[in-house]
């Protein structure tokens, strides 16, 4: 089952961190867990300088990492690297910049070119073919659900809005009690859509994993493999929210753009019915300023 935009490395499953260091015995348990407390401050060490900070040798790290599940210390570390972004807080962002270490122009072109990178990300590793495949999901599906809260809110309205320009019936959940209730009653031929970052909102997550319980089809937007939709969701796409702090959202919306565009030209003809009408409302109707 894919995951990913694209390949990853190894070490993918459904078990989290936490569930990876509870296969180990209780003193490597407790060798382990500094690593798993503060993952970025780990992630750039050799297996070296690892075993120092952890007070132990080489020889025992690598075992442990071979023991969570890793073939290898570069796959262990690579995984780490992603632990890390899942992990990260806006703190830890804005800490790692000096105020004195440049002007607030400067600030700024950081934050765009933040920005830049993560949308050049996402069009060497989005798949289109996978993108259009979940056009003809969401046309085929009885409802679309789409999670999200928090400051996903503003994504979860800007895909609804998006579907419903197409015709399609969208509900969107963005309150924990609204979450609970509307995924207690899909099945096999209704859609989920979950847009959450980081180490994921718990009500988006348990959603997904009502929704799927009950049948439905379940697909995640997040920043990392190892955040708990993509390994709850039946499929995932990634899309990097990486930002000097907090989290930008311009590769998230990109990636709203791209799949509303698909779906408006998977049925053509029945769009450019729809946008007819729009056409007229948006040249005649009383929202927009009188000329």
């Amino acid at each position: 089952m894919k995951k990913s935009n694209a390949g990853l490395d190894g070490g993918r499953d459904h078990l989290s961190f936490a569930d990876r260091i509870a296969r180990l015995n209780k003193t490597r348990q407790e060798i382990i867990r500094p690593v798993q407390e503060h993952p970025r401050e780990f992630v750039l060490m050799s297996i070296r300088q690892m075993a120092q900070r952890l007070e132990t040798d080489p020889a025992t790290v690598l075992r442990i990492a071979r023991g969570l599940g890793f073939n290898s210390y570069p796959q262990f570390k690579a995984y780490l690297h992603e632990l890390s972004i899942a992990s990260a807080t806006s703190l830890e962002g804005m800490q790692t910049s000096s105020p004195n270490e440049s002007s607030l122009a400067s600030q700024g072109r950081k934050a765009l070119e933040r920005d830049l990178h993560n949308l050049h990300s996402l069009r060497n590793t989005l798949d289109m073919n996978r993108v259009a495949n979940l056009a003809k999901r969401i046309y085929e599906a009885k409802r679309i659900i789409l999670l999200g809260g928090d400051m996903a809110i503003g994504l979860v309205d800007f895909l609804d809005y998006k579907l419903t320009l197409l015709g399609l019936p969208v509900i969107p959940a963005t309150t924990p009690g609204k979450t609970i209730h509307v995924t207690r009653t899909l099945g096999k031929h209704d859609l989920v859509i979950a847009l959450s970052f980081r180490r994921c909102l718990r009500q988006t997550v348990e959603g997904v994993q009502q929704a799927r319980a009950g049948g439905a089809y379940t697909v995640g937007i997040t920043d990392t493999f190892v955040s708990p939709l993509a390994r709850f969701a039946d499929e995932c796409f990634l899309t990097s929210v990486e930002a000097p702090f907090s989290n930008s959202y311009s590769a998230p919306i990109s990636f709203i753009h791209v799949l509303f565009t698909i779906c408006a030209h998977y049925r053509r003809a029945r769009t450019l019915a729809l946008l007819k009408k729009v056409d007229q409302e948006q040249r005649h109707g009383f929202r927009w300023y009188p000329d």
